[in-house]
């Protein structure tokens, strides 16, 4: 028996690899299957069923490309209505796999079709379940998901209490945990960077399996402080259930590069959002004036669907050579298939055309401390958890994940304001929203909070530490 964990950093999520006798399955695909097939053909081993915990949200899966090219069966538990033909099991039904079996357990409450997989060795001991998105570690599914059956948020939310109690929490000590997302993930709310454990240590550290905990008080600990669920969410469910488009048809388009005049007729023709990939050092210093940064090298496909919100909006990209295939696959996980190519030669090709670059003002810490004084206004565009942790005093906290609703706002805003992150990503992508919005009076700061709380000129709020307790 081989177990594999194939993990993705940018989207926090987990898909699993399982082996044996000759016989394989995978478990919540990403939507590219090449790595998959790649692996198959590596250890000589015929894939026999892709197992899907439940209809993702935060990606589009690959079962329906992975099942086409390799004859493999999808497999959902109870209520999981699909548009393609897939197997149906009901609580409690094994799978057999070479000398192994799953064992399936209906765990409605992240969703109604939620299910684990329990996997039971030649000796019929359990050593493992897959929880999808039931039980992370460190947190549980956010239960605000399926809410237009009638069902609400609270329905959901006592619905895993039962889940986790009746089906998971009555499983051996020694069972190993493997969740569908870590640390990252919108899914839930306060996941551990681990991205495996044992059931034991769980029911020690996570919040959500306290022992002596009433029903009514998980519902109320789980639903505090879940942030509004992206805007994308529902169409990538609904791709899941419904199918879509092959990876394939989606690079014949994406990966189609335009000269600038074919670059420039595309955009206007098609009204379609350009996206500049580049590094965001890179962006600042010139960059095609309308585009929006959001950076290949960090959480590029999330928040793409968070803050571009609808799937259908037609993108053209900008790309550091060699990184089309990567954004467009990166893209196609979040359902955004309405790809229309790149720009050849990239933003120098821009330039030599004789076309003017739009800039970002951009400052070092060094250069913020000379300005800085009580009457700067500082926009601290980090999570407000992040912010309430620890804070330049007198910041304003305007999270990037909610820009979108505050554009008619930042009317007001008169004067210079001084943008910060962490780390220099998300301010960028701020800036360049509001730059195309038609706000020219913010300055980024490079290396975002990082730096400012390492410089002596700067004065912070009291950095507050948490507890499970």
């Amino acid at each position: 028996m081989h177990i594999e964990q194939i993990y993705t950093g940018c989207l926090a999520e987990a898909s699993y690899y399982i082996e044996s006798d000759g016989e394989a399955v995978i478990i919540d695909p990403l939507r590219e299957t090449e790595p998959y097939l790649k692996k198959l053909e590596e250890r000589g081993t015929k894939l026999k069923y892709i197992f899907e915990t439940h209809f993702h949200a935060d990606f589009v899966s690959g079962h329906v490309d992975l099942a086409k090219k390799t004859g493999a069966q999808i497999v959902y538990g109870p209520n999981a209505k699909t548009d393609f033909d897939a197997i149906h099991k009901q609580d409690g039904d094994l799978i057999k796999l070479g000398s192994i079996h799953f064992k399936i357990l209906h765990t409605p409450g992240h969703t109604l079709e939620s299910s684990c997989y329990l996997l039971i060795d030649e000796s019929q001991n359990p050593i493992a379940i897959f929880t999808g998105d039931t039980l992370f570690i460190g947190d549980v599914g956010r239960p605000d998901l399926a809410i237009d059956n009638g069902l609400s948020s609270e329905d959901l939310a006592a619905m895993l209490f039962d889940s986790l109690r009746n089906k998971i929490m009555s499983l051996p000590d020694d069972v190993v945990v493997y969740p569908a997302h870590g640390a990252g993930s919108a899914c839930g709310k306060n996941m551990s960077k681990e991205t495996f454990d044992t059931l034991g240590h769980q029911k020690q550290v996570n919040y959500a399996l306290r022992a002596n905990m009433s029903k009514e008080d998980f519902v109320k600990e789980v639903l505090d402080g879940i942030p509004p669920a992206p805007k994308y969410f529902a169409f990538n469910a609904r791709l899941n259930q419904q199918g879509y488009d092959l990876l394939d048809e989606i690079y014949d388009s994406g990966l189609r590069g335009h000269s600038v005049q074919e670059f420039i007729q595309l955009a206007e023709a098609n009204k379609a959002i350009i996206l500049d990939t580049r590094h965001q050092s890179e962006f600042v210093k010139g960059f095609i004036p309308g585009s929006i940064f959001i950076g290949i090298k960090g959480s590029f496909a999330p928040w793409v669907g968070t803050l571009l919100g609808d799937t259908d909006t037609p993108i053209l990209y900008i790309a550091d050579k060699g990184k089309e295939e990567e954004v467009v696959t990166r893209l196609s996980r979040v359902g955004f298939d309405n790809n229309l190519g790149y720009l050849k030669g990239g933003i120098q090709s821009w330039t030599a055309s004789g076309r003017d670059l739009d800039l970002i003002e951009s400052i070092d810490v060094d250069q913020f401390a000379q300005v800085y004084e009580n009457s700067t206004e500082i926009v601290d565009v980090r999570k407000p958890s992040e912010f309430s942790s620890q804070s330049v005093e007198g910041a304003e906290n305007v999270p990037l994940d909610y820009i979108m609703d505050n554009l008619e706002a930042f009317k007001s805003w008169e004067g210079k304001k001084y943008i910060h992150c962490a780390g220099g990503y998300r301010s960028v992508i701020f800036s360049s929203i509001a730059k195309r919005s038609g706000f020219d009076n913010l300055v980024d700061i490079k290396g975002g909070f990082g730096a400012i709380s390492k410089h002596p000129d700067f004065k912070l709020t009291q950095e507050l530490t948490c507890s499970n307790s």
